[in-house]
């Protein structure tokens, strides 16, 4: 049993639903008291101590524990391909993204590609993600691997993508749905891990595929399921013509039976009220992506619309078009965009987005998001002296809420001091 002292903020509630009062709870001396990879309390330093004697105590002067930032949409093989130029939606798929995920039928440079991302999650204080592979069974087995070796909580599977892609990308309906079967019973529920059926989105997938990827979730009633939907006009225009019985692009999900509790829909920017309903009814979540959005230039986000729906919606990188794997970052992104949308993005909220709203987009709010007792310890070190600069605006700063919109406005993987995964540190920033 420990205890790590320092500022400490998590959240109980969506900030649009509650009061802000009760949405978070924030302790500007707090302790953190971890037993066994578990949260084992939360409070005041001067309560904890009361309750706990002998204990060691980690100290984080000058800093903010949250919980683990939790990344809902991400693709590990595309790594090497951040920041490629000049493409909108399909030409970047056909020019950067489909060439590189070539490579990883080679189990070498699927392990090596995902120890330097997880790497990189880390270094940013991600500890959850949902990760797309590649249409190759090695690249999930390499990524889990690494996962399982971290003692990790993750979330990946294997693309399927039968048409309207390179011919060395496709599998079939029959092989990727026997592939898909074989990672499950390898991988879903080991340890940590867990799976996501992953049709890559419509256009990719034969009406056979998709009705297939619904026959693996009938089968195995609690994986996940992963896919893109409504990100570029062009898009879902194409969706259209591919699904013309379809009364739009969600509805070609819902007829294959893809909509569920843990199904996560990546964008969803170009939607309309009748699919964030049904998004709602059948209680999927949404994963908001500002940074490849605005770096593909395929729109902004709609969250008072989602939040009107009452649709679960978590934070996503979507690394390789996304351009940073910091989920900081990516809340700066987001508060621009809204800030298009003439709406304004608190800092608590985007917090809570990147925390305990990621983890109920996950269907995972029993395991992961805050510090409520009995809950995984994952955590990030926040550091409010990371640079000269951060440093100098938080000591004119006058409340937390100033306090927290500079660390989402000027924060990176340089603001992260330290990474926690059930308690053990599994990143620690050079000095």
């Amino acid at each position: 049993m420990r205890a790590f002292r320092s500022s400490i903020l998590h959240f109980l509630d969506d900030p649009a639903t509650v009061d802000e009062e009760l949405c978070y709870q924030y302790f500007e001396d707090g302790m953190l008291v971890v037993a066994d990879g578990q949260v084992k309390a939360v409070g005041a330093t001067d309560d904890i101590r009361q309750q706990y004697h002998d204990i060691e105590v980690i100290e984080y002067p000058n800093s903010l524990i949250v919980p683990g930032f939790i990344d809902t949409h991400i693709h590990y093989p595309q790594t090497d391909i951040i920041a490629a130029y000049g493409d909108q939606l399909p030409e970047w798929l056909e020019n950067y993204a489909f060439p590189a995920e070539s490579e990883f039928s080679n189990r070498d440079k699927a392990a090596a590609t995902a120890e330097i991302f997880l790497d990189e999650l880390l270094r940013n204080g991600t500890t959850t993600a949902l990760v797309f592979g590649t249409v190759h069974r090695e690249s999930v087995d390499a990524f889990f691997t690494a996962a399982q070796r971290r003692k990790l909580r993750m979330i990946c599977g294997k693309v399927l993508m039968d048409r309207n892609a390179p011919e060395y990308l496709r599998d079939t309906p029959q092989s990727g749905y026997r592939d898909s079967k074989e990672l499950i019973e390898r991988w879903h529920g080991k340890d940590r891990l867990l799976y996501a059926v992953t049709p890559r989105f419509a256009p990719t997938s034969s009406h056979e595929q998709l009705s297939r990827a619904g026959d693996l979730l009938t089968e195995y009633p609690g994986v996940f399921m992963h896919t893109h939907l409504s990100e570029n006009i062009d898009e879902v225009r194409w969706v259209q013509d591919l699904f013309p019985e379809s009364a739009g692009y969600l509805d070609v999900y819902d007829r294959h039976h893809l909509l569920g509790r843990r199904s996560v829909f990546a964008h969803g920017i170009h939607l309309e009220d009748k699919e964030y309903q049904r998004l709602h009814e059948s209680d999927s979540g949404l994963s908001f992506c500002p940074t490849s959005n605005l770096f593909l230039g395929s729109g902004l986000f709609n969250l008072d619309r989602a939040e009107q729906f009452k649709v679960n919606v978590g934070l996503g990188t979507d690394v390789g078009a996304g351009t940073s794997f910091s989920l900081l970052q990516t809340i700066n992104e987001a508060y621009k965009v809204q800030q298009l949308r003439k709406r304004k993005l608190s800092p608590l909220k985007s917090l809570y987005l990147a925390t305990l709203g990621g983890a109920r987009t996950l269907d995972m709010d029993a395991q992961l998001g805050n510090f409520l007792e009995g809950k995984e310890a994952d955590f990030a070190v926040l550091d409010y002296a990371s640079t000269p600069l951060i440093d100098r605006r938080i000591r004119n700063c006058k409340n937390l809420f100033e306090k927290l919109f500079v660390l989402t406005m000027l924060g990176d993987d340089r603001s992260v001091k330290a990474t926690y995964a059930l308690g053990n540190k599994v990143h620690e920033r050079d000095s």
